[in-house]
């Protein structure tokens, strides 16, 4: 647990020390009556026991896929919620979660870490299964009433790990709890709980069946017939995860590229991402779009890549064809992009983020309308962070002035609807880069004279009227 930081390690050892006041029902029962303690099923305990960590060995191992670090055979826990008391089903989560293999550092703390929140979260569902009488419909075999009880374990079940997933990245980013991440994305807990809602439900659904059919007079084996499209809708869902594994480590390596090339704007891609997806949350866009709004703020200077570097590190002024070549960037991110399929709408934002509304902006000239919604959003944001960074050629501009100024040429040159979303989404969460560009540049280095900005998205005479040529 040296990897985490103290507060983490105090939340991870208190997490595992409620899970280990969940077990102890059970442990008195054991010693108040002896080995053969009359109201708890051990054999269906220890067959369900084995049964859980057989599938996470099975689905964790890399010739079958991805594994899944939240605990990947829910269905075999939710059946244990609805066939045992609370303590007796928290029991069975833990030999999976102690004994399957941990991919990534620590690995002791990461075990204790699954072992606790998997244990907390099926003793609080059996709990409400218990409470909402689905017990007794389990044994009479009362599918309607079963599934009302079902509905309220599950819910639970989810809110726990939902809770305790949630707790532990704000304790280890570092950021407040009212926040958190997931994917190095801002998100609150009630959007993670929603996110995780409907695959818990589908898993408790099966685990209603196999609680079913382990009552029924076919017996346990019957109930095994479950686990099998389960796992073939697993392995389907693990594919879709490795493709987007690749994706994301395309989208890694153009970017890692263009920071090597352009060292001053590092950090500049992954903050316009950031800000695009902040205007597309603010706007309502569905999870689909906002995701390749992220990819299309974040590769929208991939075409730097074809931009000789001398011309990015001139420290003098451009001249007219310097400026034109440079120019040239969208165009030349839209040919590397335009082959990817997966990035849908975001290569259109790659080709026109430096169009203008008013049609003087660049490779084409669009205005208004014909100007992609994507690459309005990504404008707004692209601008937003060249202000609010420090350059070797400029500092950066706090963020109100930064927001001022969008303000004040929205409808000449942005779309002010994006420039609004942004305006209300920073004014709710603010605005905390992860990177910041000036952390890359020598403090030896002398400051270079400064040259045309190719990008300024003002009118001339405005006080940003003084372009800033790499961005």
């Amino acid at each position: 647990m040296e990897a985490l930081p103290a507060r983490a390690r105090v939340y991870v050892a208190g997490v595992a020390a409620a899970g280990l006041l969940c077990l102890l029902p059970l442990h008195v029962a054991q010693l108040v009556h002896g080995p053969q303690v009359p109201h708890v099923p051990w054999r269906a305990l220890a067959s369900l026991a084995v049964l859980y960590a057989c599938c996470e060995c099975l689905v964790r191992s890399r010739y079958l896929g991805v594994p899944n670090p939240g605990g990947t055979f829910h269905p075999v826990l939710l059946a244990a919620a609805f066939l045992l008391p609370p303590s007796a089903a928290a029991l069975v989560a833990l030999p999976g979660a102690l004994l399957t293999p941990v991919e990534q550092r620590p690995f002791l703390a990461r075990r204790i870490w699954r072992a606790g929140q998997l244990t907390l979260a099926v003793w609080a569902a059996s709990r409400a299964h218990q409470a909402a009488g689905g017990r007794d419909a389990v044994a009479a075999g009362d599918v309607p009433a079963a599934l009302g009880a079902v509905g309220a374990s599950v819910l639970v079940f989810c809110l726990v790990l939902t809770l305790l997933d949630h707790g532990i990245v704000a304790l280890t980013a570092g950021v407040p709890l009212r926040r958190g991440s997931l994917n190095s994305r801002p998100a609150t807990w009630r959007r993670l709980f929603l996110r995780s809602l409907a695959p818990v439900t589908v898993h408790g659904l099966a685990g209603l069946m196999m609680a079913l059919l382990w009552r029924s007079p076919y017996g346990p084996v019957t109930a095994l017939l479950v686990l099998l499209p389960m796992y073939v809708s697993w392995w389907a869902f693990a594919q879709y995860h490795r493709e987007r594994a690749a994706h994301q480590a395309t989208i890694r390596a153009l970017v890692q590229a263009v920071d090597i090339k352009d060292g001053y704007t590092r950090g500049h891609s992954e903050r316009v991402g950031q800000a695009s997806t902040m205007i597309a949350r603010e706007l309502g866009m569905d999870d689909e779009r906002i995701e390749m709004l992220r990819f299309a703020g974040i590769l929208h200077d991939v075409g730097k890549l074809g931009v000789p570097t001398r011309l990015l590190t001139k420290n003098g002024p451009l001249t007219p064809e310097e400026r034109r070549v440079i120019e040239l960037h969208p165009e030349y991110g839209h040919e590397m992009v335009r082959g990817i399929s997966f990035l849908g709408e975001a290569r259109a934002a790659v080709l026109h983020h430096h169009e203008r509304l008013d049609g003087s902006g660049y490779p084409y000239g669009l205005a208004g309308g014909q100007i992609p919604e994507s690459a309005r959003v990504v404008a707004v944001a692209d601008a937003f962070d060249a202000m609010t960074s420090t350059r070797s050629y400029s500092r950066a501009r706090p963020v109100p002035v930064a927001l001022e100024e969008l303000q004040r040429c929205a409808g000449g040159h942005f779309d002010p609807r994006m420039v609004e979303a942004l305006v209300r989404a920073i004014g709710r969460a603010g605005w905390h880069p992860a990177v910041t560009a000036e952390e890359v540049r020598p403090p030896d280095l002398p400051a270079p004279v400064p040259a045309p900005d190719l990008d300024a998205p003002y009118p001339a005479g405005s006080v940003t009227d003084q372009p800033r040529a790499r961005r």
